[in-house]
């Protein structure tokens, strides 16, 4: 299995969750972060994926 992360925007507090994608932007589930695309969006808020942070 799969040791799938998180990632939080820091504007909005969004999570993007590699287990579940983002179904929304056509990121498929179990997508891992490093994977999605660089001009990928916050489907919240719109800001890029710079803005996003790891959660641990």
């Amino acid at each position: 299995m799969a040791d799938f992360k998180k990632y939080v925007c820091d504007v909005c507090d969004h999570i993007y969750d590699e287990e579940e994608g983002d179904e929304e932007s056509g990121i498929a589930p179990g997508t891992l972060w490093a994977d999605v695309p660089d001009d990928w969006l916050c489907p919240e808020c719109g800001v890029g994926k710079d803005d996003f942070i790891f959660l641990d």
